[in-house]
């Protein structure tokens, strides 16, 4: 009786730890092959810890990026305010041609020529180009060249070259005169002296020029501005002064470094404290439209932060209704380019009877004068 209690008790103790075998987890007391297949399975799922970070391949981190950019692109961007908007739009009009391949401003050039004849050709120079860069940088001149190669025809084997003949300063956009041979530099040069080429350029002044029209003489010379940060500026250099009982000029000796410096001025359109003035200067000094503006009309060109303030060099201070008329706060006035342009060129004395070149203005200029409501005056030549 008692060995029969045994074997039954033995018998359901085995038949339990059987049971208890084939519903153990993940299958162990399944067969082989199965425990295998699902042991490399958790070992996909769960890799090793290590205690080291897993490296991305490269479909890992191509499809990081691509979930990185398209989570920046569906976020929405907070709107721009209308200072920013303004203070993008002066950046893309007035610095897109500055630190471009050298062939990018090559193509600008050419589809921007405004004359040319065997003889001389006269471009289109944007804002913020050197005609000439010692450093080495991207300039008119590095790109001639190029710019000659491309008026021939890129598949002509032509030895034609360009040369510049009168120069443009960086911030000065317009009609630039080249050369097409050595010889015909010379002979511009000497048109030049002989007053037979006519420049004239139109400025936005903040100010109203009086009289409305104008001849200013005035020697130009340098002068160092002291200071915390001190600096080369031109100055004016009278010849005439005011005599001391106050009543009329009395003429003294001219400075033996000043530059004679003459400029014909008209006011062609005035609204909103600002003015639209044609500039004709009679002879070539450092900056001398910029000085003769400021110093001897005090009336600057806008954008002009250097000649705006004498003891110091800080962004152009404009008054209210201008920077209300500009859509600018005066801390965003610093952006603001220079509002100079070359806008015709007139020759004479060469092959041609005479030659009369006048440039498109840019688009910044052209905002500035629908802002400040400025017309140019359509009778004037």
């Amino acid at each position: 009786m008692n060995n029969y209690k045994r074997v039954a008790c033995s018998d359901i103790m085995n038949t339990i730890f059987s049971l208890v075998r084939l519903r153990a987890p993940h299958g162990r007391c399944m067969g082989t092959a199965s425990s295998i297949s699902r042991s490399q399975a958790l070992d996909e799922e769960d890799p090793p810890c290590t205690g080291e970070k897993p490296r991305l391949t490269a479909l890992d981190l191509a499809q990081k990026i691509r979930r990185e950019r398209s989570k920046t692109q569906t976020e929405a961007e907070p709107p721009l305010s209308g200072q920013q908007k303004r203070v993008m739009e002066l950046k893309q009009f007035s610095q897109q041609l500055q630190n471009v391949h050298p062939n990018v401003l090559a193509k600008h050039l050419h589809r921007g020529v405004l004359y040319k004849d065997e003889d001389i050709v006269v471009i289109n120079k944007p804002y913020g180009v050197p005609v000439r860069d010692d450093g080495g940088g991207t300039s008119i001149c590095s790109v001639l060249p190029v710019l000659s190669k491309m008026m021939e025809g890129s598949k002509v084997k032509s030895s034609s070259k360009l040369f510049p003949s009168l120069g443009l300063e960086k911030d000065t956009p317009g009609a630039l005169l080249l050369a097409r041979r050595e010889v015909v530099v010379e002979h511009i040069l000497n048109l030049n002296r002989d007053n037979q080429i006519q420049r004239k350029y139109w400025v936005i002044t903040v100010g109203v020029p009086v009289p409305s029209v104008g001849v200013i003489d005035i020697p130009v010379i340098e002068r160092e501005v002291t200071g915390s940060r001190p600096h080369y500026k031109m100055a004016l250099s009278p010849i005439f002064r005011m005599k001391d009982s106050g009543n009329g000029l009395t003429r003294v000796r001219a400075h033996r470094q000043s530059h004679p410096a003459v400029t014909k001025y008209r006011v062609l359109d005035s609204s909103s404290g600002c003015s639209l003035v044609e500039l004709q200067p009679l002879t070539s000094v450092k900056h001398q439209l910029r000085v003769h503006m400021a110093l001897a009309l005090a009336c600057p060109i806008l954008g002009d932060h250097k000649y705006s303030n004498w003891n110091k060099l800080a962004p152009q201070k404009l008054p209210e209704r201008v920077l209300e008329k500009l859509g600018l706060e005066q801390s965003k006035a610093r952006y603001l380019p220079l509002h100079i342009l070359a806008q015709q060129l007139t020759l004479s004395g060469t092959r041609q009877t005479e030659i009369n070149v006048s440039c498109p203005l840019p688009k910044y200029f052209t905002q500035a004068l629908r802002r400040l409501q400025l017309t140019p005056d359509k009778k004037g030549p």
